[in-house]
């Protein structure tokens, strides 16, 4: 948008500090070329004969306003100087005016431009501006409703999702620094190209605030590392799906739920963060059910399952050092997990007890023949907790006398003992058997509410068994 040489004045009526200047402005318009560009009220100052019309805020975007007054200098077709507020010296200075306002303040702050107010600055910036957004917009017929538009182009997981506005996407974008058409990665099963823009499309699509932004890519990042086996729990029959813990100081800054109801509904981050992850998966990879997702049930985690850990006490080894990463990291885990069973003993006073009652429950995921086929995550409640805490035992202490108590002799386990078909392999027979890989086979995570002596079982997927190629993967993200 070009300019003419001279001055140039953005106000507004509803701003005390342009209404006070007001002599000001009118003995500049009476000796300067003066051009006044008028935010709120085309008929503020209308007498003018340089007054313009911006209530489109078109002019205001074009000249980067942020507060009002501001007074540009234009010549050659570019600005050289510019003047924000009421500064009586600074005015002078920029209109060469040495008696100009004598009778005012020497300072007095302006008030925010109404082209920066919340939500305004992406409209115009769609309006008026580049937005960078590459994808393909898909706009509504005259009097079609733009929610059941998605539900029709199957955009939507069963339940109504924000229709992603170019206005919604780059509020959405605000929330990294990372570029918009940065790639990701290819998304399972179609394997199509991924960017940071089409993640955030899907972050709007889900209800995402911007700030859970970096945590989302994080999600899609880590799901995308080989050993995670993204396409297999997708096309596999099973109900699996990720579940995704979150740890860092990131889970307090976006307020994440990893207390009371933790692994259910009322909380926007740990929803929408999970749910993004699978509409990507599902809008940008093609995974929709009963395609390439074969799943004979399904579980309700295959639209959202996403929590963060309890890492209040410091005695606790939270789930992501544990795993490698530093202390004090932002990190995520994706565990290929089933719905949750649950736990329940209120009369377990020991660890030893509490142990051997967790094994017992444990040892059926999967099939209670199974073993070394289903990995597990173990949601550790307070309460629970506690016993263990009291006694003084560590998160080494508990994941090594859970493997220990899951132990058991192979005879017991092959295909057929006990009048059961599924089983291990009767060549071993004569061995001791563990339930669980010990390296990554059980997760345990601490959540949960201090009422209640209730803790929970996640099952995972039975492609666990292949204990190179598929297994829960643990990654810093940058926030």
């Amino acid at each position: 948008m070009a300019f003419q040489d001279g001055l140039h004045l953005v106000v507004k009526r509803d701003c005390p500090t342009c209404t006070l200047i007001e002599p000001a402005i009118r003995e500049l318009a009476g000796s300067k070329a003066l051009t006044v560009y008028v935010q709120d009220d085309p008929a503020y100052l209308g007498d003018l004969e340089g007054q313009r019309d911006d209530t489109s805020l078109e002019t205001s975007f074009h000249l980067d306003i942020e507060t009002v007054p501001t007074l540009l200098s234009i010549a050659n077709g570019k600005e050289t100087a510019r003047a924000i507020g009421w500064h009586r010296g600074e005015w002078r200075d920029l209109t060469g005016k040495n008696s100009l306002g004598d009778e005012l303040p020497e300072l007095q702050p302006g008030c925010g431009s109404k082209s920066v107010q919340p939500g305004v600055a992406e409209t115009l910036r769609v309006k008026f501006g580049e937005t960078g957004i590459k994808s393909r917009p898909i706009l509504p017929a005259a009097y079609e409703d733009e929610h059941e538009l998605c539900f029709d182009r199957g955009w939507s997981d069963g339940l109504p999702v924000i229709p992603p506005t170019p206005e919604r996407i780059l509020r959405m974008l605000e929330g990294t620094t990372r570029a918009p058409q940065e790639v990701i990665g290819n998304i399972p099963p179609n394997l199509p190209t991924c960017t940071v823009e089409k993640v955030a499309i899907n972050a709007v699509m889900a209800g995402c605030k911007p700030e859970y932004l970096p945590v989302v890519l994080g999600c899609v990042e880590t799901a995308l590392e080989p050993h995670f086996t993204l396409h297999g729990i997708l096309c596999s029959t099973c109900f699996s799906s990720p579940v995704i813990v979150v740890n860092g100081p990131v889970t307090k800054r976006i307020g994440m739920n990893s207390g009371i109801n933790a692994l259910g509904n009322d909380n926007r981050a740990n929803a929408t963060i999970g749910r993004a992850l699978n509409l990507v998966v599902r809008n940008v990879g093609g995974g929709a059910p009963g395609g390439i997702d074969r799943s004979t049930l399904g579980n309700p985690g295959k639209i959202s399952f996403c929590f963060a850990e309890d890492e209040i006490d410091e005695e606790w080894t939270p789930l992501h050092v544990a795993r490698g990463c530093a202390p004090g990291s932002n990190a995520v885990t994706l565990f290929q997990g089933d719905g949750i069973q649950g736990f329940i003993d209120m009369r377990s006073r020991t660890p030893q007890e509490l142990t051997t009652s967790l094994a017992a429950s444990l040892a059926v995921v999967g099939n209670f023949k199974t073993a070394e086929y289903c990995n597990a995550m173990l949601v550790l409640s307070p309460e629970h907790y506690e016993i263990y805490r009291e006694e003084g035992w560590t998160r080494d202490n508990i994941e090594e006398a859970l493997h220990d108590a899951l132990r058991r002799p192979g005879k017991d386990l092959i295909r057929g003992a006990g009048g059961i078909g599924e089983g291990i392999d009767p060549s071993r027979a004569d061995e001791m058997v563990n339930k669980f890989w010990r390296d990554h086979g059980l997760l345990v995570v601490r959540a949960g509410g201090k009422a209640g002596l209730h803790s929970a079982i996640l099952a995972g997927w039975p492609g666990g068994r292949a204990r190179e190629d598929s297994k829960p993967i643990t990654r810093e993200i940058d926030v």
